[in-house]
């Protein structure tokens, strides 16, 4: 059976460079925020540089089909991806989701990266695409967390990778993760 994993986390933990590796290695990546993309240009909605329309559209989105509507929406794709390969999940953000999916793909496993905060807000401030004030980075945490059920997943995670140290740690300790999915997967 195809590995399906689910990768989770704070804003600015990692977990592209996860996702990111992991497609490089021949998973598909589905991107959870790829379809707020998809359905504001099928509604002609122009993304805005400060992000304010996507955030519209993701709660207008939520209001009107659940808060798991990103998950229903991605199902087909992942159904068909499951069926040439493995797939990792790159931004399952809520309680809701995860509990829509797993009903749905059993074998679902959930990776959660964390960091030390400070480190995080950090990173966030440096990286070149979307950097975020400390502020907004804290602002943007409580509102996930609070409104989001982002914390759900995090808490429930099968498996935890922690991202302080250097990338090649950083790689090891994920494939160390693979491996033992590997082996749970075929012991079932």
């Amino acid at each position: 059976m195809n590995q399906l994993i689910a990768v989770v986390g704070m804003s600015g933990s990692g977990k592209s460079i996860a996702t990111n590796y992991l497609e490089d290695k021949g998973w598909t990546k589905l991107y959870f925020g790829g379809i707020t993309y998809k359905l504001m240009e099928e509604a002609g909605i122009d993304r805005t540089p400060d992000g304010k329309s996507e955030k519209e559209f993701r709660e207008k989105l939520r209001k009107e089909h659940g808060p798991e509507c990103y998950a229903k929406f991605l199902e087909p794709d992942i159904k068909e991806a499951l069926t040439k390969g493995n797939v990792v999940l790159d931004g399952l953000y809520s309680w809701y989701e995860y509990q829509y999916l797993i009903k749905r793909f059993p074998n679902l496993k959930l990776v959660c990266i964390v960091v030390d905060k400070e480190l995080r807000y950090e990173r966030v401030g440096n990286r070149e695409e979307r950097p975020f004030s400390r502020d907004d980075i804290r602002y943007r945490d409580i509102t996930e967390i609070e409104n989001l059920a982002k914390g759900g997943p995090i808490a429930f995670a099968d498996y935890f990778l922690f991202n302080n140290g250097s990338l090649e740690d950083y790689h090891k300790r994920l494939l160390e993760i693979l491996e033992d999915i590997k082996i749970h997967e075929g012991e079932k």
